[in-house]
């Protein structure tokens, strides 16, 4: 009998192997009288008995069984209503229930850490065996948890179904610990969220218009601080939508004075003819759409409008409506290639006039190349000093005759990284990207701005900031931003400008929204491994569980 955990309340009066994998436990309880549950008076006149058979947690690995004897007493109690009553466990199970509270609260942890079909195929090999519905009702029944009043929230959007739905994470940043989830991203939610927990002093948020109004609303003594990470997002996106507009014209800037020349592949290997014209279709389709976005921006279409009705991207949508030429793609470092370790063998026999492929082919595969003859050939055919015999087409043999081309410029999306860093964190190929760019007048002050608002946010960070110093220099900043002529900019000044309470705080106070981003992230994992259909309520009560 030691071997099983006691049942609280009851004596173990045998126990029996019903099968190789079950247990039954026979028990009775343990006083001879009972509380009545109305008249709160103890008796000890039985009635009747009979019993019930609850599941319990399992034992070496075999499922469990309660035969459970219950007694029903007389009431004579001349004030109750009731003539008789049965006996209760309160504290091994409840009424009616087919399960002790052990074997429940076992099944709901496994169940809010799983979700349920994985925890109904777990439990079943632990020898709790249940459904994945028993397991998400067990899970809805769990108390959440509790502690003290908030007073300083970080909020933020994050997707129920990306690109349609919304809802709002709410995070105590300095418990560090997400508060709850709200249905929706609107004002009016956040705003009555907020007028419940009219203690809330701070709030830290993303640059949302929605948020600004619903914090406005429900807490308006509340100090409002714009989340620094947005910021710098923010500032992201607008300068890669200033660069998606000029890239055509920075490409036709001069490159600078030639460099020492690199040993690495600067690009990818020829591609296939068949390959080259399936691009160029490409190309060409997704030129006439850009043409179609173009033709309704200037019919004065909005970018929403043009969304639905070209069932585009909006993030294509915005970067074709933005640029003045079709935005082609840039250089893009080539990818490893099994021909690399051979390219010095390769350069040393051609500069000894070999220009026979499959010889070339041959040596290579004696020194381990498992390629075919084709990838040699490709590499070749752009280095020979004369045309193969069996060319149909000849090709010039002086390099001066093909026309002279501006070397190629990075896609807009890694010059925009290049332009953001530091100078001294640059290699020499990129600072002379850099420079190449910088040639432009424009170019050159729109980066110059960026750089200065990007060093006024990491800036925060630093203590030895005054205050004080800090809002000017913003302030300043934002002067220059607004009469710098760039449409784009001006446009990113004049929302910061409307929301300038809210960055002052931000360059001044310690909090911020970052923790909402990493509790967002938790919160995907838990609605992916519920293949992203739980309701909003087992969302919500799994989340703040495991938090």
């Amino acid at each position: 009998m030691s071997l099983f955990c006691d049942l609280p309340g009851c004596r173990m009066l045998d126990v029996t192997r019903l099968d190789p994998g079950h247990l039954c436990i026979v028990a009775e309880g343990r006083r001879d009288h009972a509380c009545s549950p109305t008249c709160r008076t103890s008796k000890s006149a039985v009635h009747s008995r009979y019993q019930r058979r609850p599941a319990d947690l399992p034992a070496n690995e075999k499922i469990v069984r309660l035969r459970l004897t219950i007694r029903r007493f007389y009431c004579h109690h001349s004030g109750c209503r009731r003539l008789t009553f049965a006996e209760r466990f309160p504290h091994l199970l409840r009424r009616y229930a087919h399960r002790t509270h052990r074997l429940t609260t076992a099944q709901a942890r496994t169940g809010h850490v799983l979700g349920g079909q994985p925890a109904a195929r777990l439990l079943s090999h632990l020898s709790m065996p249940s459904s994945a519905t028993t397991v998400l009702r067990t899970i809805r029944a769990l108390p959440l948890p509790s502690g003290p009043a908030p007073h300083i929230i970080g909020v933020d959007d994050w997707a129920k179904r990306k690109g349609r739905t919304y809802g709002t994470v709410v995070v105590d940043l300095e418990r560090r610990r997400p508060i709850d989830l709200l249905p929706d991203r609107s004002a009016g939610t956040l705003a009555a969220w907020l007028r419940r927990e009219a203690q809330i002093r701070v709030v830290a948020r993303d640059r949302s218009t929605e948020y600004a109004r619903g914090t406005a609303m429900g807490a308006p003594d509340a100090l409002q601080v714009a989340d620094r990470w947005h910021l710098l997002l923010n500032t992201w996106q607008m300068i890669e939508r200033w660069l998606a507009r000029v890239h055509p014209r920075l490409k036709q800037l001069p490159s600078p004075a030639p460099t020492a020349a690199s040993s690495r592949r600067t690009k990818a290997f020829p591609r296939a003819p068949a390959e080259a014209l399936t691009r160029a279709a490409a190309f060409a389709r997704w030129e006439i759409l850009y043409d179609d976005v173009r033709r309704r921006c200037a019919a004065g279409h909005s970018l929403c409008r043009i969304n639905r009705e070209t069932g585009l991207a909006r993030a294509t949508v915005r970067k074709y409506a933005f640029a003045e030429r079709f935005p082609r793609h840039g250089l893009r470092g080539p990818g490893s290639s099994i021909l690399d370790p051979h390219l010095d063998h390769l350069k040393a026999r051609l500069n000894k006039g070999c220009e026979n492929a499959m010889q070339l082919w041959r040596e290579l595969r004696d020194l381990g190349f498992s390629g075919t003859p084709k990838q040699v050939c490709r590499w070749l055919q752009e280095r020979r000093a004369r045309p193969v015999k069996t060319t149909a087409r000849q090709r010039p043999t002086s390099p001066s005759a093909a026309p002279s081309k501006a070397s190629p410029l990075p896609s807009p999306k890694h010059l925009l990284w290049l332009l953001l860093q530091e100078p001294h964190a640059l290699n020499v190929e990129a600072a002379a990207t850099v420079t190449r760019v910088l040639q432009d007048d424009e170019a050159a002050r729109v980066v110059d701005l960026t750089r200065q608002f990007c060093s006024l946010v990491r800036g925060r960070c630093d203590i030895r900031h005054a205050r004080a110093e800090t809002a000017a220099a913003f302030d300043h900043w934002l002067d220059k931003a607004k009469r710098c002529g760039t449409r784009v900019v001006e446009s990113f000044a004049d929302s910061l400008d409307q929301d300038r309470a809210a960055v002052h705080a931000a360059l001044q106070s310690p909090w911020s929204g970052g923790q909402a981003e990493g509790q967002i992230n938790r919160l995907k994992l838990l609605k992916r491994s519920m293949y992203g259909r739980a309701k909003l309520d087992l969302l919500r009560r799994r989340f703040l569980i495991t938090a």
